[in-house]
């Protein structure tokens, strides 16, 4: 079985983040994503989420192609989520080319796929505060 993951904050969650995940899917047989939770998003990335940790999951949960959910609570733990559940492929937006091929040192393929241009979550929310 070849086992893929992904990280993100998946908020307001769209057909960007839809698009992703069934990429990120057909790159393997079981799909890991990991959400960050609201601690990390507000602590590391000064990022305030309009969902719940909890209310995101329940989401990501619903969406066909994701076969777990689990928290990122640092940044460090990419390392030890590869080998915990032992991951073949690490997929991200291609907004974060070169940041995570320190993991192809883990025997991790690097994936970085190109975001579905005219959405995101920024966008949405700049669009509803006009």
């Amino acid at each position: 079985m070849k086992r893929v993951i992904t990280y993100g904050t998946f908020d307001l969650l769209h057909y960007g983040h839809i698009n992703l995940l069934k990429r990120a899917k057909a790159l393997g047989d079981y799909l890991v994503v990991v959400l960050s939770t609201d601690e990390f998003n507000w602590n590391m990335k000064q990022k305030k989420c309009y969902f719940t940790y909890e209310q995101r999951k329940a989401l990501l949960e619903a969406i066909r192609y994701v076969d777990l959910v689990i928290p990122e609570e640092n940044w460090e733990q990419k390392k030890t989520d590869v080998k915990e559940y032992h991951i073949d492929t690490f997929v991200m937006g291609d907004d974060w080319v070169g940041k995570f091929d320190f993991l192809k040192e883990e025997g991790v393929e690097v994936v970085y796929l190109p975001r579905t241009p005219e959405i995101s979550t920024t966008q949405i929310k700049q669009d509803l505060n006009k």
